[in-house]
């Protein structure tokens, strides 16, 4: 965020919120075994540090922030694309309400359901389409002070996550600590969802029914949560490419991810670290197309692995990876070196390979 503008990193700093207990500041979660009933929280597994922490924001507020930042008359709302025709130096984009727009190019950020990335692969290509990872999340709010009173301080204030058979549940607080957010997630047996719905109004005795012998502390944090609803995850399978001429996309358009590397918004904002410095790069229209060929060699491998990655990381908190299994020492291993690859990363040196890749594309 730095590095794409100050300003948006002021925003974030802003709204986000953190572990409160100093102790705890520098953990991304505390982990902990959600079956294991030798105590009412659970066994406690490791604390995995990082660099940052853990640091949440409440969308909306977020986007109050970045909002604030564009200027007026800008963005136009209220539009559902239905199809772009390229032609040689522009690009027409076609609304469903019968009206267009006449633009040099166009950079699909139109989420997990893209219409932009069909548009580049092809309405037929299996990769166009998003796919049921089968696994699906419970998700609610609880005030803090009716978690605190039910599992303590520590936990409460402080991102847990419980490991289980099947299942995982995380914990973190939200708006500026007065909120605990929570996710459930639990593995579909028969690994399909049918529902053209992916967010529905859950019923608790399923919550409960996929969570049944779980620890005291789990069964508190179910019973106390508000309207939840239930969401299937869904995410892409590879794309061989996000660029097709004067059309590009971004974000969860190019690789929609489960979250449980917690890194889905973070490979969007590399996304767009990357594109607005080889875009600096560009003056003539002409250019946009290496511009966008530039983005697409330097951005999909490592936003693809993520997708991959995540899938595995959840299969890993449900106990279910391959060679893995609920064996704790090899858990605790790739817990602790899983996410390395992401956090780790030298974007700058990253930005820096991608204007030189663009400057030779240009040739």
């Amino acid at each position: 965020m730095r590095l794409i503008d100050p300003a948006i990193y002021a925003a974030f700093e802003k709204c986000k919120t953190n572990n409160p207990n100093p102790q705890n500041a520098k953990y991304w979660f505390q982990f902990r075994l959600g079956e294991d009933k030798s105590s009412r929280v659970g066994g406690h597994v490791l604390d995995l540090h990082s660099p940052t922490g853990q640091s949440s924001v409440h969308r909306a507020r977020y986007l109050d922030e970045i909002i604030a930042l564009v200027p007026k008359d800008i963005a136009h709302f209220g539009k559902r694309l239905d199809n772009i025709t390229q032609h040689e130096d522009h690009v027409i984009l076609e609304f469903q309400d019968g009206t267009s727009a006449k633009h040099n190019a166009v950079i699909g950020c139109d989420g997990v359901k893209s219409k932009t990335r069909k548009i580049i692969l092809g309405e037929d290509n299996p990769a166009s389409n998003p796919e049921f990872t089968g696994k699906y999340a419970y998700r609610g709010l609880i005030p803090m002070e009716e978690a605190v009173k039910a599992l303590g301080d520590d936990i409460a204030r402080n991102s847990q996550l419980w490991l289980g058979h099947h299942g995982h549940v995380l914990t973190f607080p939200i708006e500026k600590g007065n909120t605990m957010n929570v996710v459930a997630f639990h593995s579909k047996h028969d690994g399909r969802w049918e529902d053209e719905q992916w967010v529905k109004p859950m019923k608790k005795e399923d919550m409960y029914s996929d969570f049944s012998g779980w620890v005291d502390a789990v069964q508190d944090i179910i019973g106390m949560m508000q309207k939840p609803d239930i969401w299937a995850l869904f995410d892409h399978s590879p794309a061989e490419t996000y660029a097709k001429g004067r059309i590009c996309i971004l974000g969860d358009s190019a690789h929609a991810s489960t979250p449980h590397n917690g890194a889905g918004a973070g490979m969007a904002i590399e996304d767009a670290l990357a594109m607005s410095n080889i875009m600096s790069m560009v003056y003539e229209a002409k250019d946009i197309p290496q511009a966008f060929e530039a983005y697409d060699q330097i951005r999909r491998p490592r936003s693809q692995r993520l997708v991959t990655a995540s899938r595995e990381q959840g299969r890993l908190y449900d106990l279910e990876l391959p060679g893995v299994g609920d064996d704790l020492e090899k858990v605790k291993y790739q817990i602790e070196n899983g996410r390395k690859w992401i956090w780790g990363f030298d974007l700058e040196e990253h930005v820096e390979d991608a204007k030189k890749l663009y400057a030779s594309l240009k040739k």
